[in-house]
């Protein structure tokens, strides 16, 4: 057979480079004298169903751009398709294909449980599409324990997932070469759904291996002892690439690797710290799949029903505003409404903040944040959302409760990451910020009167033993 075309479609793998996907589009088209198109859905009203930020649409819209003229320069020529939900793919992408004499289809697996509803409809419709599993180093299903099963706790998933990838080359693919003469530079794609600027963000695929390669020669040493300290630029900043595809879990492994092969096996090895942050990230994307009603909003701990949320909504409002009354949670949400990004530590304050201080269901957070987040990802941001309510896989104990004034001064003990965001502190002492509660005496309660801060929205001790109570209910987990 002869002339027969291929089509890539684009998802959550926004790049050229270690895009197994591309690459078979591109060889069976090459084998068959055939041409590659791609294609790029975009579906507002799906979107906006799974809450999807408008900052990290921006993100996208702008790698797509950026992905079209990198395929231009292969020969390939990048078409979106605007629709509105995944329903409507099949009746699209068959008119595609069928106008451009297409054959076959090839797109990476997503872990999200609509998205292989939706994949598996098509293939069920006869769509002739090929998912090939690109979003982890190791596929769902290849880290199982001696039974088979998925397992319930990172640290011998990890200790598993570092044996197959002592036995196996880490190696990312490379772009594809040129399938045909280079195409005239595209016209500006726009999605024509609400954004929110991403501009603090640089873009690009050579843009995140820089960050990758700096972080590396420069940084990544000093990860375990920086990480915890929002004030310090000590942690990647990776995660918006990550997220959409721009770059792959496999480029950041096999980076690390080839500058720290011992972090694999040695524990003293200082690189070691972040391999296992991009563990979890798997961890998690596995569990999604395993799971698949952590897709839906259910508890991954069934006893995670019998919990008697308070679900107060004023309470959730001062919470979305970084208006509690304790500064460094305050901080927290601020950084998160201003930039749509916030520092890994004080992502698991505000959210044990929320649902132990407050009681408020874990789901009611974890929507904001994807609602906010450029770096929004289904399978972390539920994982990460569940550890810190006790509800999730290997979560923190539920008596476990994070002090937010501990929190403040151990991990920002200037204060200089708080007065960045809560300027109505500014002029307080440090054993007024870091101690909310201390500021109830006449005077200083005057002083923030004026400043216009709140009080404490809760009182800590108070609020430990009332989340211990009422979160006893997984005790039987």
């Amino acid at each position: 057979m002869s002339n027969v075309n291929s089509l890539m479609w684009f998802r959550q793998d926004l790049r050229v480079g270690d895009n197994p996907a591309l690459v078979a589009a591109c060889q069976f088209a090459q084998q068959h004298q055939g041409k590659v198109r791609a294609v790029y859905i975009v579906t507002p009203s799906q979107w906006a169903q799974h809450d999807v930020a408008p900052i990290q649409i921006d993100f996208i819209q702008r790698h797509v751009n950026l992905l079209a003229q990198s395929l231009a320069a292969l020969g390939i020529s990048l078409d979106v398709l605007h629709l509105e939900w995944f329903s409507d793919t099949q009746t699209a992408l068959n008119d595609y294909l069928q106008q451009h004499n297409i054959d076959a289809v090839f797109a990476g697996n997503e872990p999200e449980i609509n998205e292989r509803r939706r994949d598996s409809a098509l293939i069920g419709q006869g769509l002739p599409l090929t998912l090939i599993d690109q979003d982890c180093v190791f596929a769902a299903g290849q880290v199982q324990n001696l039974s088979g099963d998925m397992y319930k706790v990172f640290t011998p998933f990890a200790k598993k997932w570092k044996s197959i990838a002592s036995q196996k080359a880490i190696v990312p693919l490379a772009a594809p070469a040129p399938v045909a003469a280079a195409l005239a530079l595209p016209a500006a794609i726009e999605f024509n759904c609400p954004t929110h600027s991403s501009d603090q963000w640089a873009a690009g695929e050579g843009v995140a291996k820089r960050i990758l390669d700096q972080f590396l020669a420069s940084q990544v040493e000093d990860y375990q002892a920086e990480r915890d300290f929002p004030a310090l630029e000590g942690t990647s900043r990776l995660s918006p690439f990550l997220a959409i595809g721009v770059m792959s879990s496999r480029q950041c492994v096999a980076a690390i690797l080839a500058r720290y092969p011992q972090a694999l096996v040695d524990d003293t090895c200082l690189a070691k710290t972040w391999l296992n942050e991009l563990i979890w990230r798997e961890f998690y994307h596995h569990l999604l799949v395993a799971f698949p009603r952590l897709s839906m909003n259910h508890n991954f701990n069934e006893l995670g029903k019998a919990i008697a949320w308070r679900n107060n909504p004023d309470e959730f409002t001062a919470w979305c505003d970084g208006q509690t009354g304790y500064p460094i949670v305050d901080a927290a949400m601020r950084q998160l409404n201003q930039t749509g990004w916030m520092h890994n530590r004080l992502r698991m304050v505000v959210a044990s903040f929320l649902t132990k201080h407050l009681l408020i269901d874990w789901r009611w957070g974890e929507r904001y944040f994807r609602q906010k987040l450029i770096d929004g990802d289904l399978a972390a941001n539920n994982g990460g959302w569940q550890w810190s309510a006790g509800t999730g896989c290997d979560a923190q104990p539920y008596f476990r409760v994070f002090n937010p004034m501990t929190q403040s001064s151990k991990f920002d003990p200037d204060a200089s990451f708080i007065k960045r965001y809560v300027s109505e502190v500014s002029g307080w002492s440090l054993a007024d910020i870091h101690q909310p509660k201390s500021i109830n005496v006449n005077d200083l309660f005057a002083q923030r009167q004026d400043d216009r801060y709140p009080e404490p929205i809760v009182e800590h001790k108070m609020a430990r033993l009332r989340a211990i109570e009422v979160l006893s209910a997984l005790k039987r987990g």
